[in-house]
Formats: C-alpha cells, structure tokens, sequence
C-alpha cells in the first residue's frame, strides 16, 4: 500500500512517542522533500525532527509536476500542495493530512485521504492498540492537537468507546 503524509500526522504522533502506529499501519509511508524539510530543517529539534531522518520506514520522495504545486499553492501551504501531487504521481491509495481544507482539495482530485484521528480508528479495529481515549487525551495535553469536544464524542464513539 502506497502512503503519502503531510506534516501533521508525524509531527503530532511523534509529540506523543507514537510515530509506531503508522508503521504498524502501514509498513512504510512517502512524505514529500519540502515535509522532510518542514518537520527535520525548519523544526529541528522539535517533535519528530530526530525521528524523520533516522526512520527507514520514512521515505522522502520528490514530487516533480512543480505547475501543479504552484497552482495548489494558491489554496494550500507548499507541504500540503507537495503532498497532494506527490499521491497523484505515485498512485497513493492513502493520503495522510489533517487539515480540512487540503483534504477538500485532495478528494476534489481522486484522492482519499484520512486524517490522524482516522488513523487512530483504524489501528483500534485492527487491535494495535487498545484503546484511543489516552493517546487521543495526549495528543490534546502534549501535542496541542486541537479538537472540537463534539468530535472528541465522535471519535471516541466510532471507536465503541466512552467518554469518562
């Protein structure tokens, strides 16, 4: 399974120490050069920074139809654009991003992508983790991970846990 990730889903799982769930999820996982970039260069130092080059299982690749990126730069940031392109050129069955407006562009273009919360759903009904309720409160308290409390509700119920 091809696995192309935005900035986002790394950073903040690797804020928890989580970064594992992706690799369990998904073997390995592409990230675009301007994403290594953000999160290795431009965030070094912070979550994920150390992890990103040292993990085999992390992939750079370049996105190369740069027009396309340019025109996406109109609506995104450049790791999302870069994002977006580079699942179009390597076919990607899975897009990792967060923030709802790349996400919009993405599904506009064929893409399907799931965000960090989605992540999480799926590694509970595949039984790698046990439950979400901590990982998601520690995303919150450690990683600022910012959610609504209706959708904190959702999760957890899609999850068939309870809000305690």
């Amino acid at each position: 399974m091809i696995v192309v990730s935005n900035t986002s889903p790394i950073i903040n799982l690797a804020a928890i120490g989580r970064l594992d769930i992706l690799r369990q999820l998904y073997g390995s996982i592409a990230i675009p050069e301007s994403v290594y970039h953000e999160i290795a260069v431009t965030g070094s130092g912070d979550p994920g920074s150390r992890e990103v080059p040292a993990l085999g299982w992390i992939e750079t690749k370049k996105a190369t139809n740069r027009l396309h990126v340019a025109a996406l730069q109109i609506e995104l940031d450049k790791g999302e654009a870069e994002a977006i392109v580079l699942a179009l050129e390597l076919n990607a069955e899975l897009l990792l991003l967060d923030e709802r407006r790349g996400r919009a562009v993405a599904s506009r273009m064929g893409l399907k992508s799931v965000g960090i919360l989605g992540c999480l759903i799926e590694a509970k009904h595949k039984g790698l983790i046990p439950s979400i309720k901590p990982i998601l409160d520690d995303l919150i308290a450690k990683a600022g991970f910012w959610v609504t409390t209706n959708l904190y509700t959702r999760v957890l119920q899609t999850a068939g846990e309870h809000q305690s």
